[in-house]
């Protein structure tokens, strides 16, 4: 038996949970059961596992565990962007090898299209996904320069988008920080928490799916042709096993010393009353990227709990995936700073949530995903794209899992070479650490 070290879960209340309705969920696993695939996680690479395996084997039984309640971990916690184009958190650039990208974007577009016909098939509430674009916001010279770069590749690939000016930018969401813009029309934004919750919600309403939350795994082993997993209180037999835990992977044996484990942080005002709404004025939904990727991203909603904005911005490596309780009361200060310079009219206006979220990144940007062993297989590291990526890697891993001949989903997938191992300790440490304050810097205005 491999014993699976349990780590601590993430910090903070998420906001977007927190301003829904209190959800009930499903019971944990008390007893020892069988099935045909186990998937492990149910976030946007485990249920799109899920689903996947509904479409190509309707009687086959299927059975997800997840550690925490749904949407509680990293894919409850992601600034909900599903982005088609180019978007390389590891280069500290917008600009790529346009082959790759354009695979890449065939792979992000199906992505999209499988969560929206999710949504479609499932009648999610509507502020769950929305093909509403972004924008790639600059506040100085350094980010209006990216951008330019940026459009400059995007006219190579023959993507359409828009240059928006200072005073375009103020209309949108009502600050006059930004110098400028580049509006991109095929991202989809979601609100992360309601599509996980109610993705996870609709599946197992469906015949052969059954989910148990708050069952972490403990150990697992290949016994004769099944494998063999354990939890606390109780047991899970199946012919075919799916890892969608992105970084966590490390934890289950796979992958160690090959996967890099940042935090990022993200804070949520409180609701706006209808006075501060008039001054702050724009549009009352958007979604903002920085120009920098390691700048701010922003965002305003209007759904359920109200007017808000969002901010998130800071990131920090972690190589043991533990984090100093102490760390988001050092990170808020930051975000405040942040949303008064860019709202100075909303100074009254506070903090209500501020969290922190996992993603996994590797050195040469390439996916952990494949087969590990015979009827083990592996969804994982997400390159810091969790909704759009964790997509295409759920749907891919299901489709090698299944030995239904049908056609990928995803044509434009590509088994790569393995994730580079990363440098010792404590030199991978020192170095990760000092490459993000080195960017941070930069960044300028953009952070």
């Amino acid at each position: 038996m491999t014993q699976v070290k349990l780590k601590p879960a993430d910090l903070g209340q998420s906001g977007w949970t927190e301003i829904l309705p209190v959800r009930s969920a499903q019971a944990s696993l008390q007893q020892d059961i069988e099935c045909d695939y186990l998937i492990v996680g149910a976030g946007f690479a485990g249920l799109s596992a899920a689903r996947r395996l509904r479409q190509l084997e309707p009687e086959a039984s299927i059975v997800m565990l997840e550690a925490l309640e749904v949407a509680q971990g990293p894919s409850g916690r992601n600034s909900g962007f599903m982005i088609d184009l180019p978007h390389g958190l590891t280069t500290g650039s917008y600009a790529g090898d346009d082959s790759r990208d354009r695979r890449y974007i065939n792979m992000n577009r199906a992505a999209i299209e499988f969560a929206a016909s999710a949504a479609r098939q499932f009648e999610f509430p509507a502020e769950a996904i929305e093909a509403s674009g972004k924008v790639n916001a600059a506040a100085c010279g350094i980010g209006e320069r990216q951008n330019r770069e940026y459009a400059i590749h995007l006219d190579r690939l023959g993507e359409a988008y828009e240059m928006l000016d200072a005073r375009a930018m103020q209309d949108l969401c009502g600050s006059d920080y930004y110098q400028g813009g580049l509006r991109t029309p095929g991202t989809a934004v979601l609100q992360p928490a309601i599509y996980i919750r109610a993705f996870a919600d609709a599946l197992v309403q469906q015949a052969n799916c059954q989910l148990y939350e708050n069952t972490p795994v403990t150990e697992f082993a290949r016994e004769a042709d099944r494998w063999n997993v354990k939890s606390k209180q109780g047991s899970v037999s199946a012919s075919r096993m799916i890892l969608a835990v992105n970084g966590l992977i490390e934890t289950f044996g796979f992958y160690r010393q090959r996967l890099m484990h940042i935090n990022l942080y993200a804070s949520m005002t409180r609701a706006l009353s209808e006075s501060e709404m008039e001054l702050l004025g724009g549009a009352s939904r958007w979604g903002i990227t920085p120009s920098d990727p390691i700048g701010s991203t922003v965002r305003r909603i209007d759904g359920s709990g109200g007017n808000r904005l969002i901010i998130r911005n800071r990131c920090t490596y972690e190589g043991s995936l533990e984090l100093p309780q102490n760390r988001l009361q050092q990170i808020k200060p930051d975000h405040e700073r942040t949303f008064y310079a860019r709202f100075p009219m909303l100074r009254n206006v506070e903090m209500e949530y501020c969290w922190s979220g996992r993603l996994c990144l590797s050195r040469n940007d390439v996916w952990a995903v494949g087969e590990l062993d015979q009827g083990l297989f592996s969804a994982c590291c997400q390159n810091g794209l969790g909704a759009t990526r964790g997509t295409v890697a759920g749907i891919v891993a299901a489709e090698m899992a299944s030995d239904v001949d049908s056609a990928s989903l995803i044509p434009d997938y590509q088994e790569e070479v393995a994730p580079q191992r990363l440098f010792p300790e404590p030199f991978m440490t020192l170095g990760a650490r000092s490459v993000i304050r080195l960017k941070e810097k930069r960044a300028s205005r953009e952070l």
